[in-house]
């Protein structure tokens, strides 16, 4: 009769037991912050193709944004280079895997346009009368496009000139006078020029050629650019790619012209020995530049042929896109995040930690600006050039969706240079290529 009465009082300890556990679980609900919080939180997957130092900015941008949140948690996710992110977003676009914020570079703009997979920042623009005015006009431009606001601008930078003024020194020539015009560019190039060092380089990159030839005035394709419609036609090739073609393909035959490859390191590394004197680099990439010469840098605004109107730069980088098959929730929570990311504060700790141009202008007036202009004067060269350049459909930019694809056609006709093809005629082969390209492209939509 033991062995019952055990066996009662062992059930009779264990229901007491539960009913504790779930008394204590009443009376003692979560607290915000213990560790499964988050999963009550709006999730935002956010792809990027920063690397390196600017991967870490991001990562730390990402966390004071949300350490300051009680509803929204941003998850960045390096996705590799520009071309293999847009490539896997390409593949996940318009399902659940898709991420809710997008970093696109600008030649995938109109790609994205095109892709029926975003919503344009405008909806959230207009719905709470957001002011856009302190954005740098023409930075927002390019993501611009008949009114609509399609994407949130983010690292934006543009190309520059840069010089050894310490070789300007010893050359005779004014190193607080960098060249302004072709003209000035061959003759500062020609007494430069040694059997140790090179007057002046362009990395072959398509990229410099569009900015050359938008600089002054000239348009990349038809329809305005792309802005008043579908691109069907190059016009590249026209006056204005031929006085870029022209000019590197007479400081070449000169020997003033330096071919530097596709490298970016290895041009930066040709300066920083003092093999060139001068080249082409992205304002993103001043700084650094300044930091690892050995002497004093110069900077100023990219060269146009005398009898050419200096209309600016178009913009570089990439900007922020969000995606349109999601919750409205998930939406406003990334349309949350772009406004932080786009304050003067941010875009100031943005600007002087990556060299990246700040989109909101009141930024500038952050005292760590002041301080890193006062170190880097180089910086607000390239400031000031954005700033100086005028609306145009020029300076907008182009929007094609073949835009990798006919980058690498301009290169190869920059390269083809050096073997001596006319300049004419290697612009009407990559103009032709980019004709193709585009009627194949039109003809799938």
């Amino acid at each position: 009769m033991k062995k019952p009465t055990i066996l009662l009082t062992l059930m009779t300890l264990l229901v007491l037991l539960l009913a504790a556990c779930n008394s204590e679980k009443e009376a003692s609900p979560k607290t915000t912050g213990e560790a499964d919080e988050p999963a009550g939180k709006t999730e935002v997957v956010f792809w990027h193709a920063m690397s390196g130092k600017l991967e870490e900015v991001i990562d730390q941008l990402v966390a004071d944004f949300n350490d300051q949140q009680d509803d929204i948690e941003v998850k960045a996710v390096f996705q590799g280079s520009y071309e293999e992110s847009i490539t896997k977003f390409n593949t996940v676009a318009g399902t659940e895997d898709a991420p809710t914020i997008m970093q696109v570079f600008e030649v995938g703009t109109k790609y994205m346009m095109d892709s029926g997979k975003i919503q344009p920042v405008q909806k959230f623009i207009d719905a709470e009368n957001y002011d856009t005015g302190k954005w740098e006009k023409n930075i927002t431009d390019y993501y611009n496009v008949d009114g609509v606001q399609y994407s949130m601008p983010f690292n934006s930078s543009t190309p520059v000139l840069i010089y050894n003024k310490d070789a300007f020194k010893d050359a005779g020539l004014d190193p607080e006078a960098p060249p302004a015009t072709y003209e000035e560019l061959k003759k500062a190039a020609d007494a430069l020029t040694s059997k140790e060092q090179y007057g002046f380089s362009i990395l072959n990159y398509g990229w410099f050629i569009e900015e050359l030839i938008a600089a002054q005035g000239g348009l990349f394709v038809n329809e305005e650019n792309g802005r008043a419609g579908d691109a069907t036609e190059a016009v590249f090739n026209g006056k204005e790619g031929q006085e870029v073609f022209g000019l590197i393909s007479s400081m070449y035959k000169d020997g003033t012209f330096y071919n530097s490859g596709q490298n970016w390191d290895d041009i930066r590394a040709a300066f920083q020995s003092g093999k060139i004197a001068m080249y082409l680099d992205s304002s993103a990439g001043v700084r650094d530049v300044v930091e690892q010469s050995s002497f004093d840098v110069g900077t100023g605004y990219l060269p146009v042929p005398e009898a050419s109107d200096w209309e600016g730069v178009v913009i570089g980088g990439a900007s922020l896109w969000m995606a349109n098959e999601i919750e409205e929730s998930e939406q406003q929570a990334a349309w949350e995040f772009m406004k932080y990311l786009a304050s003067p504060e941010v875009q100031a700790t943005w600007h002087v930690n990556t060299g990246y141009f700040a989109i909101n202008t009141d930024a500038y007036e952050q005292d760590i600006v002041k301080t890193e202009w006062e170190k880097y004067p180089q910086l607000k060269v390239t400031v000031d050039q954005l700033s100086d350049t005028k609306t145009s459909v020029a300076t907008q930019g182009a929007l094609i969706s073949v835009f990798p694809e006919t980058r690498q056609k301009v290169v190869s006709a920059m390269e083809s240079l050096y073997q001596g093809t006319d300049p004419k005629e290697a612009l009407d082969q990559a103009a032709k290529a980019t004709d193709d390209a585009l009627d194949m492209a039109n003809r799938k939509k």
